[in-house]
């Protein structure tokens, strides 16, 4: 059972949870995803089943598109509706001119501070795990794209947005932010992913629907050259595969086309190893006139 499972997490597991479910209904033991979503939010969370766990440096880098509601009026330690409020409530609120003018300010290239209750490691732990036990947490602003940032309503309280970013973005982080630059405060309330990557939660299977599924969610994976599509791909002979299988290098005579390199320079993209049925054996980088695999998937 090898490939890439879409799975539209629904609010309260983790995404460690939603892992160890497909596992237990799948009967795959290797399953792993490409990018954590908190337990309040929703959406598109992708997983990797079977040898297509060894991509996963291939599939975390992308961009994401996420839906939010943001709360304003009072911030939490958490930087989300799960946590503890920070401070007494506001009592006014900015008018909605205010609020649209104040998100222009995260569009672009932006230095930003990863939440306290965070993936993010210090000193060899989460920051989740350091912040549970009340220990102090040193985390340093990471440098993060936003691609697009819009405010699609703003109801009393609560503004809704839809944002475009790139790897290493936190939504709970901009929430945050965004209350401090509107002086009221502010966390977020809700969140849902809708697409990373090539990826669309549109397409992607609800996680009690995958549970019902059982072994036969295996009709659902997307194939691992599938998943790597934007890769370029080459396809080999059979002396080509046996090649690449051991990991050697692969000289043009192994080849079962003409391979053209993709601009940017020799080692920049890996490439797709495909035998001669189109199954995805290996990816491997240019060097020196051939291609050496770096991932030997078998």
């Amino acid at each position: 059972m090898d490939g890439v499972l879409l799975i539209d997490k629904p609010t309260g597991p983790t995404s460690h949870d939603v892992v160890a479910r497909i596992r237990t209904v799948s009967g795959e033991r290797s399953v792993g995803h490409t990018g954590t979503l908190d337990p309040l939010a929703t959406g598109l969370l992708p997983l990797v089943l079977g040898k297509a766990t060894r991509l996963s440096p291939f599939l975390t880098g992308h961009d994401k598109a996420y839906e939010a509601v943001v709360r304003l009026g009072f911030s939490t330690d958490t930087d989300d509706s799960l946590g503890q409020p920070i401070g007494p409530e506001a009592e006014e609120r900015p008018d909605e001119a205010h609020v649209r003018e104040a998100i222009e300010r995260f569009r672009g290239d932006l230095h930003q501070m990863p939440p306290q209750h965070s993936a993010k490691k210090v000193g060899g732990h989460k920051a989740y795990d350091l912040a549970r036990q009340e220990q102090a947490v040193k985390l340093e602003p990471v440098a993060v794209t936003v691609h697009q940032i819009e405010c699609t309503r703003v109801e009393r309280d609560h503004i809704h947005l839809t944002v475009t970013a790139g790897a290493g973005f936190y939504v709970r982080s901009l929430a945050r932010d965004l209350g401090h630059a509107l002086g009221c405060g502010a966390h977020l309330a809700a969140l849902r992913r809708t697409r990373a990557g090539q990826f669309r939660v549109e397409d992607a299977l609800a996680l009690a629907d995958a549970e019902r599924l059982g072994r036969a969610v295996s009709d659902r994976l997307i194939t691992s050259s599938d998943a790597l599509s934007e890769l370029s791909a080459v396809t080999v002979t059979p002396a080509g595969s046996k090649r690449a299988l051991h990991g050697n290098p692969l000289s043009p005579e192994h080849l079962a086309g003409r391979w053209v390199p993709p601009p940017g320079g020799p080692g920049r993209s890996a490439v797709r190893i495909l035998d001669e049925t189109g199954r995805l054996i290996a990816l491997a980088y240019s060097r020196g006139g051939a291609l050496h695999p770096a991932v030997v998937l078998g």
